[in-house]
């Protein structure tokens, strides 16, 4: 049977049905194309909005919580802070360089929409494992296309994440975080206010890429045919992005721009409606002004393309000149394409903003459809749920119980990768900024940036995420994904202030998909109210999945922590020096969840270990006060124990250092101690082991010395015993691609 126009375009039955109750009629082509895009799941969240409800997002220090293009914190001094996380994974699979590369622009935007300089990106990075040759094509494209346009366009990736596992081998995840920094009173917000008004389109040309991005690439799962929806991933351009980054920050400190908004996903469908309905006012757009770079484009062409390096800038007629000025400055383009309209009556007495698409000005009508209908006011499905049949089944066992452990020391070396093979692509030196550099627990940045005045504040963010523990329970495990990266970015003496996430997820039809979204989310919130971290924003990612298969769920965060002041650079988590070795913290027998049951056994039973809140925090408390006060408790080293437990800690302070460790006989009890990945776990190199004991347990914490930092190999008694040298060989071997 021959498909309708409607289903064609990603809408459903009884989407179009209500698309029709809406306009009182049937839709044309265009505008239908418009809905297609703005009630695409990327863009409208309507399996999940019923749920991101329930994350806490108010805090004191919060300017601009969800909904905007970014989250906006104050950190003080007149300063503020914007982050934002974003997903760039199906366009990544289909077209690795451009993907990435994309992904990056369209964050920046997102940042500097909000009247913020961009000064820090960082890249949390899923693929399957590089012994596939198209693993290791896509895995060197999205790390070429990060560094390709990040180094470009002038902003440093200064952290991240990676990580490899067989879930992402069809579906690999490119989630990339960026933060900026701006005076209070530059801050912005995407409305189209002001009847009269006009509407100014900044930066490139329209063409054909990207038209569908959010509708046939984001929100439909991946098979075979899925190399033909390369056409749908945009290209980007970073020297025309630098330009326009510094044209709309100019812009903007002049005082001349009433609202802003980037054209990313559906395009200038998406940034004329929103910034209409955000005002609650009506918007007239004129396609023949919209500057296109090839011939014969449809009008749903022009309206849905999301090429990259655009911006739609409201601005009053008597600053039009201005703008034009500014724009020549900067050698990019800019146009007025539209005018802010004044909502008309309806028959029933209600206002409302129309959003009126013309083939020129005074021209021919080609779509009028209600604003708020394209921005807001999407349908939502409460989706069923249904948790996996064999969850208690999979609880009910101990995990690893059966595993062959005759052998750690081969497992230890089959864990180690270096990431700086990767990181290395990017200049993280860019503005100066960078205080501690990519490998360490997480990044500690100047609070500084052209045009914002440095007061000696610090900024601490990690990217952490954990799909193995959210297999498992992705309620608890969200919420230890939420703990651990609150955790890194204390270990720069940080304290947590708010993060963004990034919840990737398979198909949202499936019950059990659906179920994880839902339990994921309450983790999350949990976790962010007990530590005082709201959630400022943040992307859902849905349809992660290949040949009906599902990906593991892999909700991502990013934690950004302030620094009262800057006195020190931390210690670092490399063995730097001999001394001794403090645990603080417990260690909960349980390798549920753990890298060494999960991917080396191939073994996804047992039950998560417990994550108590109330302790993680204390830790918190008490980690941000060593690493401030580092010279008074002599520490040389200090790490968290996660992925991989205490043998990988350990392994990963030696690289990152020139010395090897000792543990004491008996205080490592058997390989499910060595490899449990149970929270709430800090290794502290310090030549005053007493008063760091002591003091941990005034926050309630009990500290032991465990070893001892000396010569240059691994040892725990009856369990590991590895050689600096083998470690490095094997991180060479593992890490290569």
């Amino acid at each position: 049977m021959e498909m309708s126009l409607h289903s064609s375009l990603g809408l459903t039955d009884s989407e179009y049905d209500m698309i029709v109750e809406v306009l009182g009629r049937e839709p044309n082509h265009l505008e239908l194309a418009m809905y297609s895009v703005m009630w695409s799941e990327h863009c409208s969240y309507k399996s999940s909005r019923i749920h991101l409800g329930r994350l806490p997002s108010q805090g004191d220090r919060v300017l601009v919580g969800p909904g905007e293009n970014a989250g906006v914190i104050d950190i003080g001094d007149g300063i503020a802070v914007a982050i934002r996380m974003e997903s760039h994974n199906h366009p990544s699979a289909i077209e690795p360089y451009q993907g990435a590369a994309t992904g990056v622009g369209g964050i920046l935007r997102d940042i500097f929409t909000m009247g913020a300089r961009p000064i820090a990106l960082f890249d949390s990075l899923r693929m399957g494992p590089t012994s596939d040759s198209k693993n290791r094509w896509i895995f060197s494209g999205v790390v070429s296309g990060i560094s390709g346009y990040g180094n470009a366009v002038g902003v440093p990736t200064v952290g991240g994440e990676i990580d490899f596992d067989e879930t992402f081998s069809a579906n690999p995840l490119v989630n990339v975080a960026a933060i900026g920094i701006l005076p209070k009173e530059r801050l912005v917000l995407a409305k189209a206010s002001g009847a009269g008004n006009l509407a100014v389109l900044l930066g490139a040309s329209t063409g054909r890429d990207g038209i569908g991005g959010v509708s046939i690439l984001a929100s439909s799962g991946f098979d075979e045919s899925s190399a033909a929806k390369r056409p749908s991933v945009q290209v980007g351009d970073p020297y025309e992005e630098k330009k326009l980054i510094e044209a709309c920050l100019e812009l903007l400190d002049m005082k001349i721009v009433v609202g802003i908004q980037d054209l990313g996903g559906a395009g200038i469908t998406c940034a004329t409606s929103e910034t209409a309905a955000n005002a609650e006012m009506g918007m007239d757009v004129y396609v023949s002004e919209i500057p296109v770079r090839e011939s014969d484009m449809e009008p749903f062409e022009i309206m849905t393309s999301e090429s990259q390096e655009r911006m739609l800038a409201i601005v009053r007629p008597d600053s039009l000149d201005k703008v034009m000025e500014v724009a020549n400055k900067w050698q990019i383009s800019a146009s007025v394409v539209g005018i802010v309209r004044d909502p008309v009556s309806l028959k029933s007495g209600a206002k409302v903003g129309l959003l009126r698409v013309f083939d020129k000005p005074d021209g021919e009508l080609l779509a009028e459809v209600p604003a708020a209908s394209l921005a807001d006011e999407a349908p939502k499905y409460r989706r069923e749920m249904k948790e996996p049949e064999d969850l208690n089944a999979r609880w009910s066992r101990v995990a690893g119980a059966n595993a062959d452990a005759s052998n750690l020391n081969s497992d230890l070396l089959a864990m180690l990768f270096d990431a700086a093979w990767v990181y290395r692509q990017y200049d993280h030196q860019l503005f100066l900024n960078t205080v501690t550099k990519p490998g360490q627990d997480a990044t500690l940045l100047k609070a500084s940036g052209p045009g914002v005045r440095y007061t000696g504040k610090g900024i601490g963010a990690s990217a952490d995420g954990n799909s193995r523990w959210c297999f498992v329970d992705p309620r608890l495990g969200a919420a230890t994904v939420v703990a651990e990266s609150a955790l890194n970015v204390a270990l720069v003496g940080a304290e947590p202030a708010c993060l963004v996430d990034c919840l990737n997820f398979g198909n949202p039809e499936h019950p059990t998909v659906m179920w994880q979204l839902s339990e994921a989310i309450d983790g999350i919130a949990e976790a962010c109210k007990a530590l005082d971290v709201p959630v400022v924003g943040g992307n859902v990612s849905f349809y992660n999945e290949a040949n009906g298969t599902d990906i593991d769920p892999t909700p991502v965060v990013t934690t950004l922590g302030i620094v009262p002041s800057l006195v020190a650079r931390p210690p670092g988590i490399g063995f730097t020096k001999e001394t001794h070795l403090v645990l603080v913290g417990e260690t909960e027998r349980n390798l549920a969840g753990s890298r060494w049951a999960y991917q080396l056994k191939n073994d996804r039973s047992g039950a998560l270990p417990r994550l108590d809140l109330d302790i993680h925090r204390s830790l918190i408390v008490a980690v941000q006060g060593l690493v401030r006060n580092g010279d008074m408790y002599s520490i040389s080293a200090i790490h968290d124990i996660s992925d991989g437990g205490l043998a990988l800690a350990l392994a990963e302070m030696m690289l990152a250092g020139q010395f090897g460790v000792e543990i004491f006989e008996g205080a490592v009890a058997g390989h499910v101690e060595l490899f449990s990945e149970s929270p709430s776990r800090v290794l502290v190199a310090t030549d005053n082991p007493e008063s760091v004991i002591s003091y941990v347990s005034g926050h309630n914490l009990k500290g032991s010395v465990i070893g001892d930092v000396k010569d240059s190999r691994l040892i725990v008694p009856g369990l590991l015993n590895l050689g600096l040298d083998e470690l490095r060989q094997a991180v060479r071997q593992n890490s290569s691609i």
